[in-house]
């Protein structure tokens, strides 16, 4: 049972939506706007995990930021797949849809079979086979 849920800020959410829905194969859960038409929370399902996502709003005082805002990563999202062959098939998914591809498909020395890419903002993601919670990988 998934018991944190990342948050994260773009400043355009919808186009990040929309881009994380075509590069990643993210599902939008729900979605609210704000009063002025921009996105106050959204939450979509990558790999089965809700993620939640908006946008910065002046005054706004949740301190997260996207990356193309303040110019810096600050964190990452980890994404656990079902097997090598899961991770391939994003890979090709997420390179065909114009994803920066900053860590290519590699295994690691622990086992896990990954790759890493920044999203349309800038926050980076890495999609792999290890699963912290067994300190093992299903491959």
């Amino acid at each position: 049972m998934q018991t944190i849920f990342p948050a994260v800020r773009y400043t355009d959410a919808k186009a990040a939506i929309a881009w994380l829905e075509r590069a990643f194969g993210a599902r939008q859960h729900v979605m609210y706007a704000a009063d002025d038409g921009s996105v106050a929370h959204a939450e979509m399902f990558v790999a089965g995990n809700l993620i939640m996502l908006g946008e910065g709003r002046d005054g706004d005082e949740y301190p997260v930021r996207s990356p193309r805002e303040v110019n810096a990563v600050t964190g990452g999202l980890y994404v656990v797949l079902p097997d090598a062959a899961a991770v391939d098939a994003l890979h090709a998914r997420a390179a065909a849809a114009g994803a920066r591809i900053f860590q290519p498909l590699h295994d690691t020395d622990y086992g896990s079979h990954d790759f890493s890419a920044y999203d349309i903002e800038g926050h980076p993601w890495t999609f792999g086979t290890y699963r912290p919670e067994r300190g093992s990988t299903e491959r």
